[in-house]
């Protein structure tokens, strides 16, 4: 019944001593020592912050004051460390954030946006930037492989072929210009179907606008496979037609070789083709006889040029009305060679595919497949009929005797109805002889054997003559020759016989050998 103390210690060491043997040292993790205070040893004690058994193995363990205190020892945020805590104010705030000091109070002047929303901003920023950045990735790849697919084509095009013949002309006036797929793409605003000016068998045509403000048309052709000795007759042509200067001949400018198939520039003519002018939408026409013998001549000249006067000779190949261009003042321009061929000088024919326009095609070509100058001048003589007449080379809506132009026209001469099939206002404008002579011209151009037919030097040379006694037909109206006489005296009157007209034959034969210079009025 008496009251009992035990006072203990561990070992007769004082903690200075036992520490120096860890073995036998019983203060464990998270405690510390104590002397002794009644006699010799030590004692153990939890540091702070910890709490348990120091004697065990495992020592003392952690206090989660952020847990275990009621209420929080922090503002806001309190975070548990080992033996201890923090307490921390979030941004825009100041203070030690404890309850028991400071606390957390606003920064002036600072801007109090929410955490949350503060990492929202963060993700997308982030977000944004990794977009960012894989868009110009993605473009700069796709940039790259845009490159190399260009120079892939413009090798496989030719481009360093032309480049070099190029080089070799450099001294020529006239010379091709190479063109990068990105000016073509800018002058046809991406080839956008609003600057389409035409559509055929060989491809679109567009209108484009350069750098420099010039006006141009750019012909796109369909795709397809080309072998390499296509591509170098691709490459002279380009570099023939460049040199090409005939007033009657629209100018190739350049080309393009970084696409998969070269695209060409041409000039621009401004006033349609001539199918246009002739088959208008209501059937009826006001172009006069004057100029539709004057486009014919023009034309004829063109394709003379072509066939004997350029470099190397060409032939067309498709020659029909809707390959005439007409510019603002009605003048022709031939245009459209995509299937034009350059013949060698020591050969008159190639043996090719038959290639050309239902109802302007030659029939000798088309059944032997021996191209010649000849089937260019049959095909002229189809738009020498179209000038005569105003009706279209083909056409199923005409009864089937009259379907195929060129076999009625064939016809009516034969059976003596040519005035019967000719335009109304050609025959108001033109007159008779003149009328029978293009005819008669334009039957020997349609001919079925090509050897018959006159070549495109003559058929020039016929049209001019024609053409100028058209002009100096004042000679022949009493009006102009009692003028001439008043003028000029009797003796240029007398010279006529007082009145007497020229024949036709006399003419044409003044003009054929001796490339008379055409007579301008009097006045």
């Amino acid at each position: 019944m008496v009251p009992v103390v035990l006072d203990w210690a561990v070992g007769n060491q004082r903690c200075n001593e036992a520490k120096k043997n860890l073995t036998s040292f019983a203060c464990k993790a998270n405690s510390h020592c104590y002397d002794f205070d009644n006699g010799p040893g030590y004692r153990c004690n939890c540091s702070q912050g910890y709490e348990g058994n120091p004697y065990s193995p495992n020592g003392c363990s952690d206090i989660d004051e952020c847990v275990i205190s009621s209420p929080s020892p922090c503002n806001i945020t309190c975070q548990n460390l080992p033996g201890t805590y923090n307490c921390s104010c979030p941004e825009g705030y100041e203070g030690d954030g404890r309850t028991d000091g400071s606390g957390c109070s606003p920064i002036p002047n600072s801007n109090n946006i929410p955490p949350l929303i503060k990492i929202a901003l963060g993700i997308s920023i982030g977000v944004s930037v990794l977009l960012l950045g894989g868009s110009w990735l993605y473009c700069g790849f796709r940039q790259r492989n845009i490159i190399n697919l260009r120079e892939k084509f413009f090798q496989q095009n030719g481009g360093i072929m032309l480049q070099q013949q190029l080089s070799m002309r450099e001294g020529s006036v006239q010379y091709a210009k190479i063109f990068t797929a990105e000016d073509l793409e800018k002058a046809t605003n991406n080839y956008h179907e609003s600057r389409i000016l035409g559509q055929g068998g060989q491809g679109t045509v567009y209108k484009g606008v350069l750098a420099d403000t010039t006006v141009v048309a750019i012909k796109k052709a369909k795709v397809a496979e080309q072998s390499q000795s296509q591509i170098e007759q691709f490459i002279n042509e380009v570099i023939i037609l460049s040199q090409v200067n005939h007033r009657n001949v629209v100018k190739l400018l350049g080309c393009c070789l970084e696409t998969q198939v070269p695209l060409l520039v041409y000039e621009f003519i401004t006033n349609g083709t001539l199918y246009d002018h002739i088959h208008t939408v209501g059937g009826t026409t006001s172009m006069s006889w004057e100029n539709r013998l004057r486009i014919a001549t023009e034309t004829a000249a063109a394709l003379s040029y072509l066939h004997s006067a350029a470099s190397t000779p060409i032939i067309h190949r498709d020659v029909k009305s809707t390959n005439i261009l007409l510019d603002d003042n009605y003048v022709a321009k031939v245009s459209d060679f995509g299937s034009s061929r350059l013949i060698p000088m020591d050969q008159t024919q190639l043996t090719t595919l038959v290639q050309g326009t239902l109802g302007y095609l030659d029939p000798e070509y088309f059944q032997t497949s021996q191209l010649t100058e000849r089937s260019d001048v049959y095909s002229f003589g189809v738009v020498l009929v179209e000038l005569l007449t105003s009706k279209k080379a083909i056409s199923f809506d005409r009864p089937e005797a009259e379907r195929n132009l060129a076999m009625y026209f064939i016809s009516a001469m034969k059976e003596d109805c040519l005035f019967e099939i000719v335009d109304e206002q050609v025959i108001n404008d033109a007159k008779a002889d003149q009328l029978k002579e293009v005819a008669s011209l334009t039957n020997r151009c349609l001919r079925v054997k090509g050897d018959e037919r006159p070549t495109m030097k003559e058929v020039a040379m016929e049209l001019e003559g024609l053409r100028m006694m058209e002009k100096n037909s004042w000679l022949n109206d009493k009006k102009n020759l009692e003028e001439t006489q008043y003028l000029l005296g009797d003796q240029l009157s007398n010279a006529y016989g007082g009145g007497t007209s020229m024949s036709n034959s006399t003419a044409y034969d003044s003009i054929a050998n001796n490339a008379m210079t055409p007579f301008h009025s009097g006045r």
